[in-house]
């Protein structure tokens, strides 16, 4: 179960900040206000999935589960391009989450 609670903190995070770039700076009313709730959603879920899972795996799992589905959503939805390094460092960092997630931590 804390692993489906810190999927729903990823996913509600990669809404909530695909919701930030449509917000154009909060001046956007509907898509500032989904927004504000999807982070809240996200929060909540992390905090509930941090009470079994070790902080750093967490967190490092949050953070590269966001940084690869935005790059992917920046590419599709916004057309911003991404260059080879880009897509080395975006593997780098996938394969940093795996590596923490199987060695990196001595249990809760």
């Amino acid at each position: 179960m804390p692993y489906v609670l810190l999927g729903a903190a990823i996913i509600l995070e990669i809404i909530a900040t695909t919701l930030l770039k449509a917000s154009e700076g909060f001046t956007k009313l509907i898509p500032t206000l989904f927004c504000i709730v999807f982070y809240v959603l996200c929060f909540y879920s992390f905090s509930k999935a941090l009470l079994n899972i070790n902080l750093g795996v967490a967190y490092a799992t949050w953070c590269a589960g966001g940084i690869v589905a935005t790059t992917i959503i920046s590419a599709l939805i916004f057309g911003q391009k991404i260059n080879g390094i880009g897509v080395i460092a975006t593997i780098l960092i996938v394969a940093g989450c795996v590596l923490l997630n199987l060695f990196g931590t001595s249990g809760h």
